[in-house]
């Protein structure tokens, strides 16, 4: 065999170094993807962790903010019924105490103008 080299020999022999740095870069980037996927699902545990117990108070402080609104609703209802309470009792205490009162100072009146009636009239004197 002779220290030469062929042209097909040469050609093969940079195919083959072209392969060689292709499956290097390859290897490379399939190791570097192998950490990042290795990395995103350590983050996706950690993330699993910190959210399930935020959550369970997410949910526990729903919960709380819904019976909360039901007591609310309670006394709104309450309030409703004692607001409504009031109005009819101050409906029925203006009939109460004003139908009498008109009636009384209908009368006091009626007796004051007999009474001025009756009475002789006072011719008024003027000074002059």
């Amino acid at each position: 065999m002779s220290g030469v080299l062929t042209a097909g020999e040469v050609a093969g022999l940079i195919a083959a170094t072209g392969w060689i740095v292709l499956v290097c870069v390859l290897a490379m980037v399939l190791v570097k993807l192998a950490r990042l996927l290795t990395e995103t699902t350590k983050m996706v545990s950690d993330l699993s962790a910190r959210v399930v117990p935020l959550l369970e108070d997410v949910t526990v402080t729903v919960n709380e903010a819904n019976r909360q609104l039901v007591a609310v609703e309670a006394i709104t209802k309450d309030v409703k019924q004692v607001s409504s309470h009031a109005a009819k009792l101050s409906g029925v205490t203006q009939t109460i105490f004003t139908g009498p009162l008109i009636k009384v100072s209908a009368l006091s009146y009626g007796v004051r103008r007999a009474i001025q009636a009756r009475r002789p009239h006072r011719k008024v004197r003027r000074h002059g």
